[in-house]
């Protein structure tokens, strides 16, 4: 089932068209990641599909219900987590929820039992009555995630969840939002971090100058590269070019598919056959006396496809 949907959305700030066209289509219970270079129109899509933005053209659905058309409706099945927590510092964490479910319009007790309930869901019941100013990043953003969940929204929209966290600060983030999906929301995130949207995103989006340029799961992005690659980082850095042109001749090898980075002193060749092609690959640098300080087989990364599709230069 679709439980969200954009067709041709469009959006204009003056000559400067911040949604050209964009869709988007995400099936319930699931996470999907819309990343692009800063600009490229994630954020005003996100402000439109949860109606805190007039679209100027095409249409969009959230649960049913047009954005456009029917926003109360949306916005009684939605809940949203900006790039900045929205927490009061100087009030507890309970006190903060319990605020929350009372702006939402519930009852005092159904606001105290609710909040009870999303301390414990997101493992905050022991620091509960703390002040907010003394809580860990991590704990502020999942005191956040749980703010955006008082009514238990149907999708969640998640604006940069993890900037300025440390590890473990994002890896608990990272457990919050797994738990929310398993529990049946579905999440649309926007990161900055590939990682974040290899780990978290069951579906990604690339946004580039307001379009979706590519969709598809992590893997489906990344075997769009091609198939595997070897990396080979050279002790001497005057070998780089001898390396490139070897490399690239290889029998194993894909045509045209090397790339360089001089200040790594590395040399990256798209292969055919992964083990044929490490062991020729071992073979032409002996062969050739070029010494290798790391030799690498792997496959194709987000950041290559960000690269790739998007008018990002790397």
């Amino acid at each position: 089932m679709e439980i969200l949907v954009a067709e041709g959305l469009r959006k204009r700030y003056g000559d400067t068209a911040a949604l050209d066209g964009f869709d988007l289509v995400v099936p319930a219970g699931s996470v999907c990641a819309l990343l692009g270079p800063n600009g490229a129109g994630k954020t005003t899509a996100v402000r439109i599909l949860s109606t805190l933005l007039r679209l100027d053209g095409g249409r969009a659905t959230v649960a049913g219900y047009d954005v456009a058309r029917q926003a109360a409706e949306v916005r009684r099945r939605i809940g949203l987590v900006g790039q900045h927590a929205a927490v009061d510092e100087v009030l507890s964490g309970r006190q903060n929820l319990v605020m929350f479910g009372r702006l939402f319009h519930l009852g005092k007790a159904r606001a105290r039992t609710r909040a009870d309930e999303l301390l414990a869901r997101f493992g905050l019941a022991d620091t509960g009555t703390k002040a907010v100013k003394n809580y860990s990043g991590g704990m502020r953003r999942r005191l956040d995630l749980a703010a955006g969940l008082i009514l238990a929204p149907a999708v969640l929209f998640l604006d940069e969840p993890t900037t300025g966290l440390d590890p473990r600060g994002r890896a608990e983030v990272w457990d919050a939002v797994r738990e929310l999906v398993a529990a049946g929301t579905t999440v649309l995130l926007t990161t900055q971090y590939l990682d974040e949207a290899d780990q978290l995103a069951d579906s990604i989006c690339l946004v580039d100058a307001g379009r979706a340029v590519s969709t598809g799961t992590p893997d489906e992005l990344k075997a769009s590269l091609g198939g595997d690659r070897v990396d080979v980082v050279l002790r001497r850095p005057d070998d780089l070019a001898r390396a490139t042109e070897l490399l690239g001749g290889m029998v194993s090898a894909e045509p045209g598919e090397v790339r360089v980075e001089p200040e790594l002193r590395r040399v990256s060749v798209a292969v055919r056959d992964r083990m044929a092609a490490l062991a020729e690959t071992l073979r032409v640098l002996d062969d050739a006396g070029l010494e290798a300080a790391d030799i690498n087989l792997r496959r194709p990364t987000l950041d290559e496809v960000f690269l790739h599709r998007t008018g990002v230069k790397a």
